[in-house]
């Protein structure tokens, strides 16, 4: 029998599910609206009821349980979004369709993705970023996903402040952390309600903005020594911020440590929208391959 392999990318706004055949080609796909859980697995499992698959990869929004020693493993965790908070997520998945699954966030499954067929291809490791409603951040190191007790949540890394900038921040948790202040509803407040496409693009808020994604970029780089880093979501679009990112990038770290050509270290995704996908697939794949032998 020919091999399929399925992906769930599971975001706060929509699910995205697809089947591939065994060369990771997208057979079929479908967009799902991210509701509540009833009405949005029902989707779920319908599609996969149609669309038998070897195994199974799943990025989801988060915060999630990725601990395999963990009660709750498998579980979206903390999520303030309604009626997604403690559900089981693979729990509800492997009562359905016994395969095997690879689970991990909606970024990680970004970063994988970039790495084995997008920007990264060819490289052991990777940060992917995305900006856009929210800020997440994935990554891959020694080509394995960045997983400890649980997963990075790179969005609430906390900001130095911009001098000129006067916004407090929105994350309802820290305010200031990344997310608070680089997400599309930072960038529009800073605005009063203009949309960030709206914006005029030699604006002195997208010097800021790219300040703080810099920083960003600056401690990811300390922390983890990436050989990319990678931009994706709604924000990343403004092609305008990665000139004005790697500039910042090079004062903030003031010739401390040697990086690659910024050019090619701060760098937009190559797969757009695609990127989560084919890492589900990806992953998928690896799972299957794992539970033959």
């Amino acid at each position: 029998m020919a091999k399929r392999y399925g992906a769930i990318e599971a975001g706060g706004t929509k699910f995205v599910c697809a089947v591939s055949d065994g060369n990771l080609n997208v057979l079929k796909r479908v967009k799902i609206p991210t509701t509540v859980p009833a009405e949005t697995m029902s989707e779920v499992f319908k599609f996969f009821e149609e669309n038998p698959c070897d195994a199974i990869g799943i990025g989801s929004f988060g915060p999630i349980d990725v601990n395999r020693n963990s009660d709750t493993y498998g579980y979206i965790t903390t999520t303030p979004k309604e009626g997604w908070a403690n559900y089981d997520f693979l729990g509800e998945m492997k009562k359905r369709f016994d395969v095997p699954y690879a689970w991990t966030t909606d970024v990680n499954v970004a970063a994988y993705g970039e790495l084995k067929r997008g920007a990264a291809k060819g490289l052991d490791s990777c940060v992917y970023l995305t900006v856009g409603t929210g800020v997440g951040g994935g990554g891959v190191v020694n080509g394995k996903l960045l997983e400890g007790f649980g997963h990075p949540e790179m969005g609430h890394m906390i900001m130095r402040r911009h001098p000129d900038d006067k916004y407090e921040g929105h994350c309802p948790y820290h305010k200031d952390c990344l997310e608070g202040l680089t997400a599309g509803p930072a960038v529009e407040a800073r605005h009063h309600g203009v949309k960030a496409y709206e914006i005029p693009k030699d604006d002195h808020d997208w010097e800021i903005e790219a300040y703080y994604l810099a920083q960003a970029c600056m401690d990811l780089t300390v922390v983890l020594s990436p050989e990319m880093i990678i931009f994706g979501g709604g924000v990343s679009k403004q092609e305008q911020l990665f000139p004005m990112m790697r500039e910042s990038f090079k004062k903030q770290m003031n010739g401390y440590l040697k990086t690659p050509d910024l050019d090619k270290y701060i760098v937009h995704c190559a797969l757009g929208d695609d990127a989560g996908i084919t890492g589900c697939l990806l992953l998928a794949q690896e799972e299957d391959e794992k539970a033959s032998k």
